[in-house]
């Protein structure tokens, strides 16, 4: 029988809320401070902030919703919604959110 990771077995195991708030409590934790650290970066710097940021905002208030889903909802509104990476995406590289302003 093979033993389960530690991340395999929080991902697969019905747990408590206890029980994962006391295992993924201080990384949720690290990773609410580092979206708030990116936004005031964004803040201080020179110009206007483009279509990522709007995005980014925009998604901010579904981390408060209630019930599962979450995640799905998040990275569907950051996503591109034909299938398709449009020819202004850098080196191929995908940018993160749609553009929906062009």
């Amino acid at each position: 029988m093979t033993r389960l990771s530690a991340q395999a077995y929080r991902l697969c195991v019905k747990r408590s809320k206890k029980e994962v708030l006391d295992a993924d409590f201080a990384a949720a934790r690290a990773g609410v401070l580092d979206v708030a650290a990116f936004l005031d970066r964004v803040d201080r710097g020179e110009g206007e902030a483009d279509f990522r940021y709007r995005a980014l905002m925009e998604v901010l208030p579904l981390l408060s919703a209630s019930g599962p889903g979450r995640v799905r909802a998040i990275l569907e509104a950051l996503s591109y919604r034909d299938g398709t990476v449009p020819e202004t995406a850098a080196a191929k590289a995908a940018c993160g959110a749609p553009n929906l302003s062009k």
